[in-house]
């Protein structure tokens, strides 16, 4: 327990308020070397998690952005034909045998490291974050799980690489398609939600120092009622952060004394969509505004 709560104290010193559950898992992740699953929707944090994990523990972050068609190649390593041309322009005149030249021309020197291959390869143990994975296709989850269970890369003319230290592999998804249970056998798992009134208030207090108590309270407030209202993206973390910030810039001291024109002029760091934009009415903004 004494270690979780370590954890937790130093998650905070970087800027990020863990519940006991998440700094459990984090501190497993660590200990028994296994990948890490956080799911829960966009905005609440997920991203954040791997980035204060590679302050925390002073080591790079190596991020892989997941996207439909995503390949191996792309996402290991590519050859960089264009130097390998002009290698091979250069070689025109060597009477070094064939097989020396080729050596030369798929040499690592000609080797474009890809996030999955920069991981391994990287010393000290890298963070490596592979993002949004329920954005890529089956296929690439699947060529994924290879990679995670040996930590190794086959690359044809150069054969096998094997992971120099293993990464600390962290992986988000937004719950837009179904993972598989091999992917997710593999991984320790973690839901992360919105969070409470009480840690959302804390993080705040936390990134926006600047911010007024009671200010502080009434933007966490009127961000977790617009949570409850139909919107097509309910605003983050990252937005409520956004916002308390912009309502400083704009002389806010609290929402009750700034106004609702104020409010309406601040929407911008908050939402993020034309129509949730056009839903929130200067009638809709005063009743969230007044329960506040």
């Amino acid at each position: 327990m004494n270690d979780v709560v370590s954890l937790q104290q130093s998650l905070q010193q970087h800027g990020y308020i863990a519940e006991q559950s998440l700094a459990a898992t984090l501190l497993l992740m660590t200990e028994m070397g296994r990948p890490l699953l956080l799911e829960g929707e966009a905005g609440v944090g997920k991203t954040e998690i791997a980035k204060v994990t590679a302050r925390m523990y002073a080591t790079r972050l190596i991020r892989l952005q997941c996207y439909e068609g995503l390949d191996a190649h792309s996402a290991l390593y590519e050859w960089n034909y264009q130097r390998q041309l002009l290698a091979i322009k250069l070689l025109e005149n060597d009477d070094r045998p064939a097989s020396e030249k080729e050596r030369d021309i798929f040499s690592e020197r000609y080797l474009l490291k890809r996030p999955l291959l920069e991981a391994i390869t990287t010393t000290p143990a890298p963070i490596l974050l592979i993002d949004e994975i329920d954005r890529a296709d089956e296929a690439f989850e699947a060529y994924l799980m290879e990679l995670l269970s040996d930590f190794q890369i086959s690359i044809p003319e150069l054969g096998t690489i094997c992971a120099v230290e293993r990464p600390i592999v962290i992986l988000t998804s937004n719950g837009t398609r179904e993972l598989s249970d091999a992917l997710r056998r593999r991984c320790l798992y973690q839901y992360v939600d919105y969070p409470t009134f009480e840690k959302e208030l804390l993080i705040v207090e936390t990134r926006v120092p600047d911010v007024s108590a009671k200010l502080a309270r009434q933007v966490v407030e009127f961000v977790q009622a617009l949570r409850q209202l139909d919107l097509q993206k309910r605003p983050g973390v990252a937005e409520t952060l956004d916002w308390a910030s912009a309502l400083l810039r704009l002389g806010v001291s609290t929402i009750d004394e700034g106004g609702i024109e104020r409010i309406m002029d601040s929407l911008s760091a908050l939402v993020k969509t034309r129509e949730d934009r056009a839903s929130l009415t200067r009638h809709t903004v005063e009743r969230v505004a007044a329960a506040c």
